[in-house]
This record gives C-alpha cells, sequence and structure tokens, in this order.
C-alpha cells in the first residue's frame, strides 16, 4: 500500500478488519485511509497525522484504561493527553488508571497502535473527546496499524453509543 491510499468503504478483499465490519453492518457512511506503517515510530496517531497530511487535531487515538476497575475507552486527539480523572467522571466512576496494554489488546481483539473504538472482542464503554464534534470528519484506528477510518463524529458515537466529554487535555 502506499502513503495515503484511499481504500472502498466496505472491504478490500478480506482487508476488512472487526471495525469496518461494523460500520459496514451498520450502513454507516465512512472512508478508508491505509498507508505504511513505520515499525521504528512509536507515536501512531502523530505517524497517521503525517503520512494522511491531516492535522493532528482531526487524529483521535483510542486509549484504554481502568475506571473504578472496569476497563473503559477514552478517544482523545493524538496531540493530546488523556485526563484520567474527567474519563473517571465521565464514566461515572471516581478513579481511572491506564489499563496494562496486554489486557487492552485482550479485551479489545486489537493490538497498540490499532486499537479502534470499533468492532471491539469485547464491547467496552467508550468516552470521545467533545473536541472531534467540531469538525465535520475526523479519523480514529480501523483496527490495525496502518489503516485509519476517516468518519464524521456524531456518527463514530451512534457507531459505539459513546459519551461525549472533554478528556483531553494538552501534552505535558
Amino acid at each position: 500500500m502506499t502513503s495515503g491510499r484511499r481504500l472502498e468503504w466496505l472491504t478490500v478483499a478480506g482487508r476488512g478488519t472487526p471495525a469496518t465490519a461494523l460500520l459496514a453492518k451498520q450502513r454507516i457512511a465512512h472512508t478508508v485511509h491505509a498507508y505504511d506503517h513505520d515499525p521504528r515510530r512509536a507515536g501512531y496517531g502523530q505517524e497517521a497525522s503525517d503520512a494522511l497530511g491531516v492535522e493532528p487535531e482531526r487524529v483521535f487515538k483510542t486509549l484504554v484504561a481502568q475506571v473504578d476497575g472496569a476497563l473503559t475507552v477514552g478517544v482523545v486527539p493524538v496531540g493530546s493527553r488523556l485526563d484520567l480523572k474527567a474519563l473517571a467522571g465521565a464514566a461515572g466512576g471516581r478513579k481511572a488508571a491506564m489499563a496494562d496494554p496486554a489486557e487492552a489488546e485482550r479485551a479489545t481483539g486489537y493490538v497498540v497502535g490499532g486499537i479502534s473504538p470499533l468492532g471491539q472482542r469485547k464491547r467496552l464503554p467508550v468516552v470521545i473527546d467533545a473536541s472531534a464534534l467540531g469538525f465535520g470528519t475526523i479519523f480514529c484506528s480501523g483496527g490495525r496499524r496502518g489503516l485509519e477510518i476517516e468518519i464524521a463524529p456524531g456518527d463514530l458515537v451512534q457507531a459505539v453509543q459513546a459519551t461525549v466529554a472533554g478528556i483531553a487535555q494538552p501534552p505535558a
């Protein structure tokens, strides 16, 4: 695949993921963007922003946290940090901490760097940062490294029955 190549909105000859399958099943319009993932890069979201030529405020990363012992997903812009206290409050809890990566992978069925808020193995509560609603479309992981889904934020909220709240904070 070449950098920034657009794929069909459904699936491409077995190249679909649970995330794209969920959107197809729900008949939610979206565009799949693929790029060549560089395994030497650690900032997966920033890599997607750079590879696709999309401002980082529109590219959202999916982070899994423990809120009062229950796994919960926070979706925030790639240039931001997840505000754990705000996530806990939005999820109706009191305390939050980042989940162990292996536990996040087991629960979602995706690998770190490719965790999507869509089509997770175990349906986890999702909280999307309110900044997403300021854009016509946003980008989130398509379920593997090098694959992004462009979707209207309201459609993403609907697809995963998300809560919307201010859960992002500027980088430290």
